[in-house]
């Protein structure tokens, strides 16, 4: 799913559930989109802080909630504890390698993994 895509079906799902789109909610949603990793709230806060110092953790939580009810992030636990989201790819299925020690997830693809 390209960008415009998850924007637009972000605008619907906002606009079925009679919610209206904020300066907010907008600089959390173009920060995310920007990440090209598997981010948690407070990394999320911290770099749209540096946008909008007003915005809160709160409204941070609120905003991927409903990214994630309307199908455009993925919530990820990968076993420290953290929460941490990513985007829908745009068209292909992927699976994470994490290092043990010292946490780096790396996406990759593997035909032969999904058989198993």
């Amino acid at each position: 799913m390209k960008l415009a895509e998850k924007r637009e079906l972000l605008q619907k799902y906002l606009h079925e559930k009679g919610l209206k789109s904020t300066t907010q909610r907008d600089d959390i949603i173009d920060v995310f989109f920007k990440t090209n990793t598997h981010i948690n709230l407070e990394e999320l806060l911290k770099r749209v802080r540096r946008r909008n110092p007003k915005v809160g953790y709160a409204t941070v939580y609120r905003t991927m909630k409903l990214l994630t009810e309307c199908g455009i992030a993925i919530e990820r636990q990968f076993g420290d504890g953290q929460t941490r989201y990513e985007h829908i790819p745009d068209d292909s299925h992927h699976d994470h390698c994490i290092c043990v020690k010292c946490g780096k997830i790396i996406e990759f693809e593997n035909q032969k993994i999904e058989h198993l």
